[in-house]
């Protein structure tokens, strides 16, 4: 199961290198990671994904608790998150398919952000679903670059999971 974990540490010259040692050491592969400054000044908010069991991932947070910067570790995984990448996407656009492409970039609420005669470059935000389809659409045209961010995440202030919304069926909504 992957996890996303949220640290909230001290900005200070170290911190990172020691919370990817101490996954490392465990042969863990941090598969996704950003970091940048948090709502205090001299705090930072480290947002990764990781794969592994919970009980094992349990382990891990208290051992990250551990850690002298690090100020407070919440498993986003099966709480009400709000989760978003950002992906740069180069993609081949020749005459004949530039229009198709163009449909399909307002369809994903992505941005063109760079023409040339020979590609465009486009901005998509979004869950990691939304960047995987739009992934496997474009690459029938020609995908030339990707550049991905790693997620960031919150936890919903509303507390309502819309990813559970999203898997029930709309009858099930109806008073009945």
């Amino acid at each position: 199961m992957k996890h996303t974990l949220s640290v909230l540490l001290e900005d200070e010259s170290g911190a990172l290198s020691r919370i990817a040692g101490l996954f490392a050491r465990r042969g863990f592969n941090i598969e996704s990671l950003a970091v940048g400054p948090a709502e205090a000044p001299g705090i930072s908010r480290l947002t990764m994904v990781l794969e592994g069991d919970n009980e094992t991932l349990q382990q891990m947070s208290k051992q990250l608790d551990k850690l002298v910067n690090v100020l407070n570790v919440l498993d986003l995984s099966s709480l009400p998150a709000v989760e978003r990448e950002l992906m740069l996407l180069k993609v081949s656009a020749s005459e004949e398919n530039r229009s198709k492409i163009l449909d399909l970039v307002q369809v994903f609420r992505a941005k063109v952000v760079d023409v040339s005669d020979e590609a465009l470059v486009l901005e998509v935000v979004g869950d990691p679903g939304k960047l995987v389809t739009i992934e496997k659409i474009m690459a029938p045209y020609g995908i030339i670059e990707i550049a991905r961010t790693g997620r960031v995440a919150l936890k919903r202030a509303s507390g309502i999971n819309t990813e559970m919304l999203k898997t029930k069926p709309s009858d099930n909504l109806l008073p009945t």
